[in-house]
């Protein structure tokens, strides 16, 4: 009953028909800034875009905000520090090398995956071979 005026879940993560994913704005009173409004996204992703576009540096300034919690969007502010790499480009700058760690993660994974399942299967060989053919191990 208390949570009768809650926003329907999937209004979270559907985009409404119309309305664009990503918006960039050029800030047209501080020098190489600019915003950028990310729709049906929270902290999660927009942390990590700030974290990655203040390691780069020709970025002077990156912050975002999430403006109402029941409103999913997300306003990412950057700065850089010259006219010849703007925002937009540090942006997708940033993208890129968060897509390439995904990619470098997602590989790892799938090889520590095949590395565990190997010892695993090798490791219940050894169980039922030990079970079939050998005598069980003295007590000590």
């Amino acid at each position: 009953m208390a949570d009768d005026n809650l926003p329907d879940r999937f209004e979270a993560v559907v985009l409404p028909e119309g309305v664009r994913k990503l918006r960039y704005e050029p800030d047209t009173k501080v020098e190489h800034c600019g915003t950028f409004y990310i729709e049906r996204e929270d902290h999660t992703l927009a942390n990590l875009i700030r974290a990655q576009l203040l390691r780069d540096d020709n970025v002077l300034f990156a912050a975002y905000r999430v403006p109402h919690p029941l409103e999913h969007l997300v306003v990412l502010r950057v700065q850089t520090r010259s006219a010849r790499y703007t925002p937009l480009e540090a942006f997708c700058a940033a993208l890129a090398a968060l897509k390439n760690e995904a990619h470098v993660l997602e590989d790892e994974l799938a090889s520590e995956v095949q590395r565990w399942a190997a010892v695993r299967q090798t490791a219940t060989s050894a169980t039922a071979g030990a079970a079939v053919g050998a005598p069980p191990a003295a007590p000590r």
